[in-house]
């Protein structure tokens, strides 16, 4: 039971599954939302341009009809004629063809916006699985659009037949009007049912939008395990992350060993802890720690100081504050200035001897190390 809950898409889908899914061309469309806009779009122009259509297309009809018994010897004039009435037809219905231009364009924005996507034309060859077809076919979403469509169809035929039953008698009268009049009286009856039946599609639309939003959520929900693929791929695997994590380590360590041979001094606590030290006097206000190190790094520092010919001091509060309160390249800190100052003139001394075949200096005891920047002073282990 707690498989199946983990693969129950029952997870409203991640921000990452939304953006993939439209970069796919899959997003909240209705149709029945454009039907509606392009078929309320058509009517308006029609009712607020109707009286200018009206004049062309009558020019027009008028221009068609006049023959004189010369354009019948004048092939020039029948195309003038002709091109004359395809000019008029054109002003009559070039302003209600941009208008809806302009509703085509800005339907998309009213659910899911514009989109323009590469992989929704791509060929998809399995949609021409007949088997999936069938499938398609009796799937919940095949019967939500076959209900939709039963709907429509009585809601729009059901609003036909009573307005054409309410206008049966203007309709029948036309008949004895004159051309005149019959013909604004025609437009306005026709505007008005048009009109009336295109408001019926204004219920079927709030049905529909509603519901592909629903269902377009529905589809792209996901599973726990699913969530959890998401966040390890955008994240990274975390083997991945910790095997890159010990790759960076072992090459800090490598920098920092690289570092030991410039050291001055090497103090250590005296095997658990090691902090190399370099002071330029030319370059830098105060000695700086490059390589520190505990257990087996430690070991291996004072490997590399017995190495390069470093001096090592037994300094165990000191190597214990080092280690602690600084970073590598960082200076040491002022509370400690006193205390290094001995350890390095202790290590240059040391070098001179060497040099000179003197004995050698004694090494520092007791250094001025506060108790507040030991960790083992801080802890009551001191001793």
């Amino acid at each position: 039971m707690a498989e199946e809950s983990e693969l129950e898409k029952t997870e409203p889908a991640s921000p990452r599954r939304l953006e993939k899914a439209r970069e796919e061309g899959q997003v909240a469309r209705s149709r029945e939302l454009v039907t509606f806009v392009m078929l309320a779009t058509g009517v308006a122009g029609l009712w607020m341009l109707g009286e200018m259509m009206g004049g062309h297309f009558n020019s027009a009809l008028r221009g068609g009809l006049q023959f004189e018994r010369a354009s019948a010897f004048d092939a020039s004039h029948m195309m003038n004629q002709a091109g004359t009435a395809v000019l008029h037809a054109m002003q009559a219905l070039l302003p209600v063809l941009l208008m809806l231009l302009v509703a085509a364009l800005v339907t998309p924005m009213l659910l899911g916006g514009w989109l323009l996507s590469a992989q929704s034309l791509a060929p998809n060859f399995s949609k021409l699985n007949p088997v999936a077809g069938i499938g398609r076919m009796f799937s919940v979403e095949s019967l939500a659009e076959l209900a939709k469509t039963l709907l429509k169809s009585a809601l729009v035929g059901g609003v036909a037949w009573w307005v054409i039953a309410d206008d049966l008698g203007a309709i029948m009268g036309l008949m004895r009007e004159p051309s005149h009049a019959a013909l604004p009286h025609t437009l306005h009856l026709v505007v008005g049912s048009c009109a009336l039946i295109i408001a019926s599609l204004l219920l079927v639309a709030g049905i529909d939008v509603p519901y592909q939003l629903w269902s377009h959520a529905r589809k792209l929900r996901m599973s726990r395990e699913d969530l959890r693929q998401e966040n390890k791929e955008s994240e990274g695997d975390p083997h991945i992350k910790a095997q890159i994590r010990r790759q960076q380590q072992q090459m800090a360590k490598r920098r920092m060993m690289a570092e030991v041979p410039k050291a001055d001094i090497i103090v250590t606590n005296p095997t658990h802890f090691a902090v190399a030290l370099q002071y330029l006097d030319q370059d830098m206000r105060a000695p700086r720690v490059i390589a520190k190190g505990t257990d087996l790094v430690a070991l291996r520092i004072r490997a590399m100081a017995e190495e390069h010919k470093i001096p090592v001091l037994e300094a165990p509060p000191l190597t214990r504050a080092l280690y602690r309160h600084t970073k590598l390249g960082d200076e040491i800190p002022a509370a400690l200035y006193s205390a290094v100052a001995e350890v390095l003139a202790w290590a240059y001394q040391l070098r001179r001897a060497a040099g000179g075949g003197v004995a050698p200096p004694r090494a520092p005891r007791d250094l001025p190390v506060p108790e507040s920047l030991d960790p083992l002073a801080l802890s009551g282990n001191a001793a």
